[in-house]
């Protein structure tokens, strides 16, 4: 039995977590999944997905406030969950695990389990770290980040803002405090560090080779051994892209829209706020282009007119390759879908793991990282002007499109699961 915890707080984890469950099953597999919830256990429910909801439970606010944190992971006096939070998914989370007689659990941020796993006695799979691993930071390929981690650090050299983006996450204890408290507390296993926060016993890295530019043998040979900031468990394995593939239609009068008889831009920014879309918005119609805003859990609907659709949730992965400009955060879930598309876009990276996604894009010719802080409408116009003006961008995006084809994330994590478990139990013999 395989349990899977997506967090419902992002689109991503969740549509990873469904995904991975699917594959599993379709080789035979035993899955079960449980949530604190979320806004996005709806995406299990359109997809007549069963789940167990677990306490304590988390509403939309409290996951809006705990995507706010991320944000500002590290800095002083911020804390992703209360100790009490903690100590009570804990328990519920172990008890959980011992009732379904689970033999591994597989996560999408859903981080208290890796404490309960330990406490359950099992290994922890881990996604939602993506490309953010140990193989990139030692070979020193995070990038200057689009914005500094904190605005007191703007006056910071480039060239030093990269060395913290590459030394600061095994280096980076803080992060992981609200965990270690409570793992004190019931004897298990540390969280190191940010960096370990990142990984589970089995990581999925959920790229190729060709666009990180760590080859195969040197990702799945690294090893934390002698090295302090991670568990010594920790093992990685590519497994490809993995985006959501929402099971959702999109509606007629959307498809009209994208007829390609006038550039057209997709804008789906979830972790952010209203007045911040309506101001990329305004840039994105001044650049002379219309829109399709995906509003997910913001209210935009005074948005709407006859160069503008608004919709709730889309299935981001058949709108892209009708578009001709993406626009969206720098969660990796948004940015593949985008490389896997085909489509330019413009990113706005809210932390060092969104802004090695958005380098990544950048590199290769595809994209434009910005400064949420230092946006403006008329640098968004100016940006979305240049992508679509320049061919380029467009050569490039098909090029990378290339790179990602044939490659199947979900099942290649099924995989690679169950080639791990049948591991564990060979050396068990």
């Amino acid at each position: 039995m395989i349990a899977l915890f997506p967090h419902c707080g992002f689109l991503s984890e969740t549509s990873r977590m469904l995904a991975i469950a699917q594959a599993l099953r379709a080789r035979g597999h035993s899955v079960v999944l449980a949530t604190h919830g979320g806004p996005f256990t709806r995406v299990l429910d359109d997809a007549g997905e069963r789940y167990t909801l677990l306490k304590p439970t988390v509403d939309a606010a409290q996951c809006r406030a705990f995507i706010d944190a991320i944000v500002h992971m590290g800095q002083p006096g911020r804390q992703l969950q209360s100790a009490d939070e903690v100590r009570a998914s804990v328990r519920e989370e172990a008890a959980f695990l011992t009732a379904c007689g689970a033999d591994m659990a597989v996560i999408g941020f859903s981080l208290t389990l890796y404490l309960s796993s330990r406490l359950a006695g099992i290994p922890l799979a881990t996604s939602h770290g993506g490309s953010f691993v140990p193989p990139v930071f030692e070979r020193g390929l995070m990038p200057t980040p689009v914005q500094s981690p904190a605005p007191m650090l703007d006056w910071l050299p480039d060239i030093v803002l990269r060395w913290m983006a590459n030394a600061g996450p095994a280096r980076m204890r803080q992060p992981a405090a609200f965990l270690n408290v409570v793992a004190d507390e019931i004897g298990v296993e540390r969280v190191p560090s940010l960096a370990a926060m990142m990984l589970g016993d089995l990581t999925l890295v959920t790229d190729v080779p060709e666009v990180l530019g760590i080859s195969k043998m040197e990702m799945e040979q690294w090893s934390p051994h002698g090295k302090s900031a991670y568990r010594v468990s920790t093992q990685l394995r590519y497994v490809g892209p993995m985006y959501a593939r929402l099971s959702v239609a999109i509606p007629a009068h959307v498809r009209a829209f994208m007829d390609g008889t006038q550039p057209t831009a997709y804008v789906a920014l979830n972790s952010t706020t209203p007045s911040f879309i309506r101001r990329v918005v305004a840039g994105i119609r001044g650049a002379g282009l219309r829109v399709i805003v995906a509003a997910t859990v913001h209210e935009l609907g005074d948005l709407a007119d006859d160069n503008t659709i608004v919709c709730d949730i889309l299935p981001s992965h058949e709108v892209m390759p009708q578009v001709d400009l993406a626009v969206i955060m720098g969660g990796q879930g948004s940015v593949q879908t985008a490389m896997c598309a085909g489509t330019p876009f413009i990113a706005f990276p809210l932390h060092l793991e969104q802004d090695l996604n958005v380098a990544l894009a950048v590199r290769l010719g595809m994209a434009i990282g910005m400064s949420t802080r230092r946006m403006t409408e008329a640098s968004v116009r100016a940006t979305a002007r240049q992508i679509i003006q320049q061919s380029s961008f467009r050569t490039a995006a098909r090029r990378v499109q290339a790179l990602y084809a044939n490659t199947d994330g979900a099942a290649r994590s099924a995989d690679v699961i169950i080639e791990y478990l049948a591991s564990r139990k060979r050396e068990k013999k």
